[in-house]
């Protein structure tokens, strides 16, 4: 019997056995609240979807006339590995040598794999900068607006406030917890580089039990977890700024504003004051005024910021009030009305953003450095913010403003891609679709037939984490884990090094690239980063094949001490923030001398530009497109625990009872989602948890055309982002808007299209004969694979349970 072996995700450490031809899983030991998406990692051994072999696109291959107007419309053509290489190799030469690395798009978002080695955003920015560079991305359409904000008015991202609240502060001192936007339990289920164990469940209990108070502002219900008994406040979506502004309106005229906090720590209040007072503009920001943006009662308003007052108070600010017009507003704000009260720097008090966004944020640093491979340095300084990549594949050249510069999109001519599903991240997917068709070359590495490699000229099939070995490790979790190969590569599926490997050295950078180390040589170097500063702190420093066998090591932490906001409060002049003025900027002259109208120089009040006034009565509900539960964005959409939540193979969408009741629609009914830029179906869930004129539908379904060849096609599988904006928050940011949108619901009449795309695909021989489907090992819909795959079968083989698994 083949033994379990150590590795990690995302979603969680655990350990897993092949046998029998089938993927065993059980989480790690010592992980109070294992995720379930560990149910969907055993389909990867099996699954249809897995891409088997190298696969040109007929059109491409071919060097047909206008062939990337047939881009994901166009069959495949199955290749051996020394021809997909040498084709790679052979039009990155002609891109390079004819446009220069300007032309060249380097796409990757990060979360491919949990391993320090295998990350395919360094492999192939390292790969790309060997060449000579690429147009590379910024920012995250997590938190795009937030990352451009912040360190205007705060200091830099990742820094003062997501170091300085730690859930131990919130379990033994906070008393008022009001949370903008929640903190949803299954966003803390994952964690990019891995989570050895989830503790907000926990933390959040004996907080509650302590009597800490949470409030919801939200408008879905389960953004909190319900065994808190939060205090919901279903605000309206994108509202959250007037809220917040109302609250400070009642701290000012009750006197309960923090003068001296104020004049101490932070600069600009006065100048916010007036436009809060309406000095500016007329408009006094009252708790009516608020009260009528909204949708929250004015008394609700008036009680809560004398609550906010009289405890220890935290402010915390989701990702998912930035992913919207003006998304910089609310995270602005929220630290605008911390200051007010003067908690920040105070244990379990102040600010702090995206709390609960992920599941290590809030624990303890870690005192020793992680292993990372590097990228070198890239030679082109062309750069977007990463939500706009659609409009820089359609407007070259085009001008458009970001952060205080006057930027112009480059002319890109290859698209390379390793890592990440833009076909998942992106709004407007029928605008991306045609954006898509402008270069004149994308490669992709993907380890499954997402539509992003069903868009791309020359796709290579990448092994996933579990057929590799790497080491497992992120910031702020104290253990490093060995990721202990568990399967064969599915196929002929390569890891992303040997790729680029092969390449470079069809381009003569064979050696530049991988420093002639092979991958377990590099897991070895990188090791020595950790082990190294252990023995400098005087540390257990294992050698890297102790390591290895042990299977994990724990690591270092440093002690809650409240910094960087502690230190800060105790002495802004010794420990200044990285701001203009050292201090917290209320008012910020740097963002008001770049001129924007859509973000100036203090928080404000914008009303939604989402949609024309007239868009209100044909589209009239909200839509909010969040973060799935049943997996990580898109990855592993086949898995079974993803697919056990759909509805007649659809995305579950839910819909207030008195919104459905209105439009004929029942619990279970397919329905049709549109406005002006598209439609998708969804199957209906009626649910008291969503606001009134308020639907919830996740992303992350793969994207299903019902029409490949339409320039605007309906997705029959429900993705949200083909009726999402491409938009960016303002000109300071160009974030992701992609939270929100406007849509009207209908029931679908007619007949119902069959969902294919977890079918596999057939392919073309070279000659271009008749289709074929890839053989296949095992079917992961198997009886036997999904009673493996069960959520219920995780915990009964966690170790402590094992006795009890019959």
């Amino acid at each position: 019997m083949n033994s379990f072996k150590t590795h990690s995700s995302h979603w969680g450490a655990f350990s897993g056995r092949y046998e029998n031809g089938s993927l065993e899983v059980r989480p790690h030991p010592g992980d109070p609240h294992p995720s379930p998406l560990l149910g969907n990692i055993p389909a990867i051994a099996h699954s249809p979807m897995r891409i088997r072999r190298p696969a040109i696109r007929r059109g491409w291959l071919e060097g047909a006339p206008g062939h990337a107007q047939n881009r994901g419309a166009d069959d495949y053509v199955e290749v051996s590995w020394p021809r997909a290489a040498d084709l790679v190799a052979k039009e990155l030469q002609r891109i390079y040598g004819n446009f220069g690395p300007e032309a060249v798009f380097g796409g990757s978002y990060g979360w491919a794999s949990a391993g320090r080695f295998h990350h395919a955003q360094s492999q192939i920015h390292r790969f790309l900068n060997v060449l000579g560079g690429y147009v590379s991305s910024v920012n995250t359409y997590s938190s795009g607006a937030a990352m451009v904000i912040l360190p205007h008015v705060l200091g830099p991202y990742d820094h003062f406030d997501r170091k300085s609240v730690t859930w131990d502060a919130i379990e033994r001192s906070s008393e008022l917890v009001v949370a903008f936007g929640g903190m949803a339990i299954k966003n803390t289920d994952v964690h990019g580089g891995g989570i050895s164990a989830h503790i907000v469940p926990r933390t959040l209990n004996v907080a509650h039990a302590r009597g800490a108070r949470f409030v919801l502002v939200s408008p879905l219900k389960d953004d909190f977890p319900a065994e808190v008994n939060a205090e919901w406040l279903p605000i309206l979506p994108g509202t959250d700024i007037a809220l917040m502004l109302g609250l400070a309106h009642v701290l000012v005229s009750e006197g309960l504003h923090d003068r001296q906090f104020l004049d101490r720590y932070t600069v600009g209040y006065e100048r916010f004051e007036d436009y809060l007072l309406g000095r500016i503009d007329g408009v006094e920001k009252s708790p009516d005024w608020a009260s009528h943006i909204c949708g929250i009662g004015v008394d609700t308003i008036k009680t809560l910021a004398l609550s906010m007052a009289r405890a220890r108070t935290l402010i915390t600010v989701s990702h998912s009030l930035q992913r919207a017009d003006h998304g910089e507003q609310p995270v602005w704000m929220g630290i605008v009305l911390a200051a007010m009260l003067g908690q920040i720097g105070l244990d379990g008090g102040g600010y702090s953003y995206s709390l609960g966004a992920l599941g290590n944020i809030g624990k303890h640093q870690l005192a020793v450095p992680l292993p990372t491979f590097s990228q070198f340095k890239n030679a082109v300084s062309d750069f977007i913010p990463v939500a706009r990549i659609a409009d820089m594949l359609l407007n070259p050249g085009h001008e458009y403003n970001y952060n205080g510069h006057a930027m112009r999109y480059p002319d890109i001519r290859l698209v390379y891609w390793a890592g990440g599903n833009p076909f998942h991240h992106h709004q407007d997917l029928n605008r991306l679709r045609a954006a898509f068709k402008k270069p004149e070359t994308i490669i992709v590495h993907e380890t499954a037939w997402t539509s992003s490699a069903r868009h791309a000229d020359i796709v290579l099939p990448a092994t996933t984490t579990l057929e590799r070995d790497d080491i497992g490790a992120a910031d702020r979790d104290p253990l490093m884990v060995a990721m202990k190969k568990l399967i064969e590569p599915v196929g002929e599926a390569r890891d992303d090094y040997e790729i680029f490997s092969e390449i470079a050295r069809r381009l003569g950078k064979f050696e530049e690239f991988t420093e002639n180390r092979t991958s377990r040589e590099w897991l070895t170097f990188l090791f020595e980063t950790t082990r190294k500063a252990l023995v400098a702190g005087g540390h257990e420093a294992p050698d890297f094949e102790t390591f290895w066998e042990r299977g994990e090591i724990r690591l270092p932490l440093k002690p809650d001490d409240g910094r960087p906001a502690r230190a800060f409060r105790h002495d802004p002049f010794a420990s200044p923030l990285q701001t203009p003025s050292g201090r917290i900027e209320i008012f910020s002259q740097t963002i008001e001398s770049f001129g924007y109208d859509d973000c100036r120089g203090h928080p404000r009040w914008y009303p939604p530009r989402a949609e024309a006034e007239d868009d209100k009565s044909r589209f009239p509900l909200h839509l909010v497109c969040n973060q799935p539960h049943q997996r990580l964005h898109s990855q592993l959409d086949y898995g079974d625990f993803s697919r056990s939540t759909k509805i007649k193979g659809r995305e579950p969408v839910r819909i207030n009872p008195a919104d459905a009741a209105e439009r004929g629609i029942s619990d279970g009914d397919i329905v049709r989602l549109f406005n002006a830029r598209g439609s998708c179906l969804a199957a209906a869930v009626i649910s008291e948890d969503v606001r009134k004129s308020v639907m919830q539908l996740a992303t992350g379904a793969w994207f299903e055309p019902d029409n490949a060849a339409s320039d605007k096609a309906m997705c029959i599988h429900g993705n949200p982002n083909i009726l999402t904006r491409d938009v960016g928050t303002s000109q300071l940011a160009q974030g992701s808007t992609g939270q929100l949108t406007r849509v009207e619901v209908e029931r679908f009449v007619g007949e119902l299209p069959p969902v294919r795309i977890f079918e596999g695909m057939t392919f073309l021989d070279e000659a271009g004969g008749p289709a074929r489907r890839p053989a296949t090992n095992r079917s992961a819909s198997s009886t036997t694979a999904k009673d493996a795959l069960r959520p219920e079968k995780l915990i009964l083989t966690h170790p402590e349970t094992e006795q009890n698994n019959p």
